[in-house]
């Protein structure tokens, strides 16, 4: 599959302003060319795999007694998703929530079908950010329609198990197929986490080095990379929750164990947001901290520096007055005097400091 550019949010959001509900806009990043079309369709003993050269031809694979996915890369032309939305029986509130690209995730039971809707994560190396993309999933009797904000996903080893029958995934049915979609966007997580948990290490490193501005910026990047993270990972804890308590003759009862597994991983990766939330707060305190220890340090030098030229400016200011009478004035060594009374002052009082391990 081709690279993904991941979107950072959706935008364009108040174009719908004043619109009808169930009204067809797509709103999300503007993007040209024609949505890409894949099919699969699968049984125990046989598989197909084809692209589509329009969206008609997934039409005949609505009430087939093989598992069948198709994947809509492209959700920018509303024509499109609501010809195939109208031929599977999708609501017009369904296929709104597919063009409007910034959906919180969320599961909704329509009866003879479930729409689901998750957020597929992806780090940005050149941005060095995390991008997101939406997932709409309909599960329905014996099909699979999954909406994909741009080209390129997660998905390959799915699909790879499909192609060569590993595994169980074409001797069960689409609830199974739903399970391997949802693994795979979670498994992906951990990869996101992987790479954040390493730009956080570096950091800290750093941190304890020699810590700068912009390690304090790269810091507060990192925090508002895990809010944005955690808006995108917690809602998928209650989409899988309800997964497993729908009442829905869609999903098997052998099923929910796989569904289960799939809502320990996403605990683990919430528990890992919360734990990177929670050091990326220790690291502002220890950068703030390091920052005040060496402004003490400077502090303490310049203090101790004044401290041993206060005698000294005594002196000078005490032989510096013009008064006539003053004895010392006329003595011969009285010059070599004050600079070796001044420079064994200065020696004691260095020597006070050192042992008092204030230097």
């Amino acid at each position: 599959m081709p690279a993904k550019r991941f979107l950072r949010n959706g935008a364009g959001r108040a174009s719908k302003k004043g619109l009808d509900p169930g009204s067809l806009v797509y709103v999300g990043k503007p993007k040209t060319g024609t949505p890409r079309i894949t099919i699969l369709d699968y049984d125990a003993e046989n598989f197909l795999e084809k692209t589509a050269a329009a969206c008609e031809e997934c039409f005949s694979f609505r009430d087939t007694a093989t598992v069948t996915w198709i994947n809509v890369d492209g959700v920018h032309d509303p024509a499109i998703v609501e010809k195939i939305g109208s031929h599977f029986g999708l609501h017009p509130l369904i296929l709104e929530d597919i063009l409007t690209t910034s959906q919180r995730p969320k599961i909704e039971d329509l009866g003879e079908m479930l729409y689901i809707v998750v957020r597929m994560l992806e780090y940005d190396e050149a941005k060095a950010e995390v991008g997101t993309d939406q997932l709409s999933l309909i599960l329905g009797r014996n099909f699979i329609i999954s909406f994909q904000e741009l080209e390129g996903d997660m998905f390959d080893p799915v699909r790879d198990r499909i192609r060569k029958a590993k595994g169980r995934i074409r001797k069960l049915g689409p609830d199974y197929l739903l399970y391997a979609l949802l693994d795979a966007v979670v498994d992906h997580y951990f990869t996101v986490l992987e790479k954040l948990g390493e730009r956080i290490e570096t950091l800290e490193e750093e941190l304890i080095d020699k810590p700068s501005k912009e390690t304090m910026h790269a810091i507060h990047g990192l925090k508002r990379e895990m809010i944005y993270l955690r808006k995108s990972v917690w809602p998928l804890r209650e989409v899988v929750a309800g997964l497993e308590r729908v009442e829905s003759g869609l999903i098997h009862e052998s099923t929910n164990i796989f569904f289960r597994d799939v809502y320990d991983h996403t605990i683990q990766v919430i528990d890992n947001v919360e734990t990177f939330r929670d050091m990326l707060s220790g690291m502002v305190e220890t950068y703030l901290s390091s920052i005040s220890n060496r402004m003490n340090e400077v502090m303490k030098v310049l203090t101790i520096i004044s401290t041993i030229f206060i005698p000294l400016t005594f002196i000078v200011g005490v032989y510096g007055m013009n008064f006539d009478v003053m004895p010392e004035l006329r003595w011969p060594g009285g010059y070599f005097t004050v600079w070796g009374i001044m420079i064994a002052l200065g020696l004691m009082m260095f020597g006070f400091f050192r042992r008092k391990k204030w230097l």
